[in-house]
């Protein structure tokens, strides 16, 4: 028998995919077809992202939407909360802080490697902040020394890696990956499958996987965190 949720939430998604259609939309919503066909793309590899979040106990907590590429807000505003905290009484492991990459902004999930194959700056729209042209690399993983200043502060430590070794939480969105690996895999005349498991493979280290960032930002405000938006 089949599992009534799977059920469900095919039925739920096809729907949306034939609205889409009489819309006008499928050019750019058809990927969800295919989701709803083929749940095992959509089958998280990173382990219960409900017990990752319960990993949230500070006693400052914030949750840090991020939708699409923002120059550097999203990655400098998580730090900006840590700083202020922390000259107000709370320092850094007395806090909680999540990062919900979602949307046109999980590229900022990948390693550098599927930047450069999959030209993930073009197709987003994520320009390197050192070339000014379509970036070949996560700018925000690994960063070399002053490549992120702010006027006033200086060097900023906020690429992806500095942020998690102050015990900021990052997740991305696995229907959005779903969703943009099969609309790119039909653009370049790819196997939808072997793209996004590709993607899957280049997750950065400690990249929590959830099934929907939508879901991500339910479950943070339900362990206390207040929601931001971040781009």
């Amino acid at each position: 028998m089949k599992n009534k949720k799977t059920t469900d939430r095919r039925g739920f998604l096809g729907s949306i995919a034939a609205s889409a259609t009489v819309a006008g939309l499928a050019p750019i919503l058809s990927p969800l077809n295919l989701y709803s066909k083929e749940p095992s793309l959509a089958a998280s590899p990173a382990g219960d992202p409900d017990e990752w979040f319960k990993q949230i106990k500070g006693k400052h907590r914030m949750v840090f939407d991020v939708t699409q590429p923002n120059e550097i807000f999203p990655f400098a505003w998580p730090r900006v909360f840590m700083i202020t905290n922390d000259k107000t009484g709370t320092p850094e492991n007395q806090q909680s802080v999540v990062v919900v990459l979602r949307s046109k902004a999980i590229p900022y999930a990948f390693e550098d490697r599927l930047w450069e194959k999959y030209k993930l700056g073009e197709q987003f729209k994520i320009d390197d902040p050192a070339t000014k042209a379509p970036s070949l690399r996560n700018p925000f993983w690994r960063p070399k020394p002053g490549d992120f200043k702010m006027p006033g502060l200086g060097n900023v430590a906020i690429g992806i890696n500095e942020l998690q070794n102050s015990g900021v939480m990052f997740c991305v969105c696995d229907t959005a990956m779903t969703v943009r690996s099969s609309a790119l895999a039909q653009q370049m005349n790819l196997e939808p499958e072997k793209v996004k498991k590709d993607w899957v493979s280049g997750l950065l280290s400690n990249i929590q996987v959830v099934p929907s960032g939508v879901w991500a930002l339910g479950r943070a405000q339900e362990h206390g965190c207040a929601y931001c938006f971040a781009g």
